[in-house]
């Protein structure tokens, strides 16, 4: 049994066929926590797409790696990159992340799997720990905004 969406991803355009440019913000008043994510992150040009909530399910609606965290994250991770190809994009072009799991035992997989998927700056992000998500199975969705 799988759950899909009709829409994965909004696009909306700020600067229609400008260059995106990326800037951190990082105030001195706050910890800084980069690389694993930016406190904030300014950006001028491009379009931004809105990514639907991001699931361990596959193209046929089957759930990935059933109990294991590590998979689940790699798998939700295709899809996001998947979504980001078809508007054109990357992974570069995260610029936030909300994540959730189910249970804060399973943050060190997601981390490492996270960290591997970025190969120049992370997005902002933040993680939430929650008791459950659509199907009994998925032990993390991660919804992320771009900008292409």
């Amino acid at each position: 049994m799988g759950i899909r969406t009709q829409h994965s991803a909004l696009q909306y355009s700020i600067n229609p066929g400008g260059p995106m440019a990326r800037k951190d913000v990082q105030p001195k008043a706050l910890s800084d926590p980069r690389p694993r994510y930016a406190q904030a992150i300014q950006t001028t040009g491009g379009k931004l797409l809105f990514i639907a909530g991001q699931t361990a399910s596959d193209k046929d609606g089957k759930v990935v790696g059933k109990g294991n965290i590590r998979k689940q994250t790699e798998q939700v991770y295709a899809n996001i990159n998947a979504v980001l190809k078809a508007a054109g994009g990357t992974i570069d072009n995260l610029v936030m992340t909300t994540t959730y799991i189910v249970d804060r035992k399973y943050r060190e997989g997601y981390n490492e799997v996270r960290m591997k998927q970025y190969k120049k700056k992370c997005p902002t992000s933040t993680l939430v720990i929650c008791k459950g998500l659509a199907h009994p199975d998925y032990l993390i969705e991660i919804a992320g905004i771009a900008v292409i």
